[in-house]
């Protein structure tokens, strides 16, 4: 092994060799390339994890849509001349509530109309002046559904001015563009994974290249593929770790940072609508765990990746010494 200096004659070689190990190593532990290194890897951690957790929260949202479309549809009643609103609003609740399958009627309150349309017409809204339609909220019970048919049916026959409204083609195509986005998140979490793969390539071709004599002089000695390759991989574990949990931490800070932005910011009915749309934009438990599973993932990509290199590359000395011998 290669010291940074001579061995005193009074002190044991082997305790010497071990308490200085990080001065002899074949790969310098603490280096300008190093740091740099470690730096560019909890870069490529950080927007892993970003990835990672905007994916797990638009697929939770999109799974919660899919739920909600099972659990209740709204039956919209519009004004109609000569024919009073409460009266058309009781009439639609008992049709509705007549069918089985059906958990529960409630009418959506004036206060709370005007509420969902304020961020379009603005507040102060009188609806006895606008021909606005009424909203009657219906809980089905996911397991036995009633039959929407026939209730859309019943209620174009028996009523002027009452639709039923399912939900499912706003909701399909929601889940259709949350599938596409989820879609592109996953080629973008597999382009940064392999650009980090490359980046670990070239960082230890970089350091056998900077110990390229320490290395063949190791070798030809009698030193074994799997021993330099270990020292490679130990520091690129390092590397790795550090790096992965300075931009995995950094990513979890964001989305704590966002998920208490996004918790108080709730009380205005344009934010309702974007919760409505979005989520909470909060990352559940899921996207946290992936995120700790991430940054040992990085790790031992980084280890694995350097590993190969370096025995690729001491597989080429031996090729090139058989071919000199022969």
């Amino acid at each position: 092994k290669f010291m940074s200096e001579p061995v005193p004659p009074e002190v044991d070689t082997d305790a010497y060799l071990l308490r200085d190990r990080k001065f002899h190593s074949i790969v310098p532990r603490s280096s300008v390339a190093g740091n740099a290194l470690t730096l560019v890897i909890a870069i490529m951690a950080f927007l892993a994890s970003l990835t990672l957790g905007a994916v797990s929260m638009v697929n939770d949202t999109a799974r919660n849509w899919q739920s909600d479309i099972a659990r209740e549809i709204t039956v919209q009643v519009r004004p109609v001349d000569g024919i009073d609103m409460e009266e058309n609003l009781t009439k639609a609740r008992q049709i509705v509530g007549a069918f089985g399958g059906v958990v529960s009627v409630r009418v959506v309150d004036e206060a709370a109309t005007k509420r969902l349309l304020e961020p379009w017409l603005g507040s102060g809204l009188d609806l006895e002046e606008l021909p606005v339609p009424r909203l009657i909220s219906v809980a089905v019970d996911e397991g036995a559904p009633p039959d929407l048919a026939a209730m859309r049916i019943k209620l174009s026959q028996d009523m002027e001015g009452a639709s039923l409204d399912d939900h499912r083609a706003w909701v399909d195509r929601l889940t259709t563009m949350a599938r596409a986005t989820i879609l592109s998140g996953i080629l973008i979490f597999i382009l940064v994974m392999s650009a980090t793969i490359l980046i670990v390539v070239f960082a230890t071709r970089g350091a056998m290249a900077g110990n390229k004599h320490v290395i063949e002089v190791l070798h030809f000695v009698g030193a074994e593929q799997r021993y330099i390759a270990g020292e490679f991989q130990k520091h690129f574990l390092l590397l790795g770790l550090k790096g992965g949990i300075v931009g995995g931490f950094a990513a979890i800070a964001i989305f704590i940072f966002i998920g208490w932005w996004a918790s108080h910011n709730v009380a205005d009915p344009t934010a309702d609508q974007v919760t409505a749309l979005f989520g909470t934009f909060s990352v559940g438990g899921s996207g946290y765990v992936g995120t700790f599973i991430l940054i040992f993932m990085i790790a031992l990509l980084a280890a694995i990746t350097s590993r190969f290199t370096v025995l690729r590359h001491v597989g080429t000395l031996d090729r090139t010494a058989s071919e000199h011998a022969e």
